[in-house]
């Protein structure tokens, strides 16, 4: 049977509360692997594992669980491994790189940021800083809306404008914040984003944090600015450097 991997921490943590289960229906004993001063919280792998609501929760809750009496290096959902055996080569492999990031990540959370814009209020903002755009726009109603080309013309400005917006908000979102954080991992891009970016932070200056988001949703009206957080620092669990290749590899399988 296969191993499902939630996170790695120092052998020397506190013991697992009793009775603590994780993942499957019904959910399974999580138990603990060490080796090399370091320890994997693992349980069995269900079969068929599908992210449901139920299991995503019990993964979190097992982090949270074991996070709330020191650091530990959250796996993300559906991290498995062949067996225990397999579990415990990668942390004597990896030992040197898991403890750095244990020491590195104590006391830290992650905070992401995504960030939108207010499709109308930015609309209004390009039109009132861009004088060609309003231009345009007055000659169009002059002459009854403009024809097919001038009409396709101020669309492409529009369009043109709105996408430079999106790049200068995405600086400004990560200028506004990145001197609150310790360590910043950009997202992947998504059309739905104009910025999504998760910020490492101390625990004790969390609310200094904070607050510099509401300084930047205030200063920048036109965004919508969605967090969440505070999280386990996943985005900050990179793997080190493949000893044969240099280059980075994953651990774990993710479902």
């Amino acid at each position: 049977m296969s191993t499902y991997v939630y996170g790695i921490t120092t052998s020397s943590h506190p013991a697992l509360p009793k009775d603590i289960s994780g993942v499957g229906d019904p959910p399974l004993p999580v138990r603990v692997l060490t080796t090399d001063g370091l320890a994997a919280l693992v349980s069995d792998a269900p079969e068929n594992l599908r992210p449901k609501r139920r299991d995503l929760l019990a993964h979190q809750s097992v982090l949270a669980e074991v996070g709330s009496d020191g650091c530990v290096l959250p796996m993300r959902f559906g991290s498995l491994a062949p067996d225990d055996e397999t579990v415990t080569s990668v942390l004597a492999e990896r030992a040197e790189h898991y403890q750095e990031r244990l020491r590195t990540l104590d006391g830290k959370v992650e905070y992401n940021i995504k960030a939108t814009h207010d499709e109308e209020a930015v609309l209004h903002r390009v039109m009132s800083q861009n004088a060609d755009i309003r231009a345009m726009t007055e000659a169009n109603r002059q002459a009854g809306g403009g024809s097919y080309e001038q009409k396709l013309r101020l669309g492409e400005m529009v369009v043109a404008a709105v996408k430079a917006q999106e790049a200068e908000d995405a600086d400004a979102v990560l200028s506004a914040l990145e001197s609150e954080a310790e360590a910043v991992s950009t997202g992947p891009e998504s059309s739905g984003w104009l910025a999504n970016v998760s910020f490492l932070v101390p625990r004790d200056a969390a609310g200094t944090f904070l607050s510099a988001v509401e300084e930047l949703r205030e200063s920048l009206p036109h965004l919508q600015v969605r967090v969440n957080g505070p999280l386990p620092p996943y985005s900050f669990v990179e793997p080190g450097p493949d000893r044969h290749t240099g280059e980075a590899r994953a651990d774990f399988a993710q479902e």
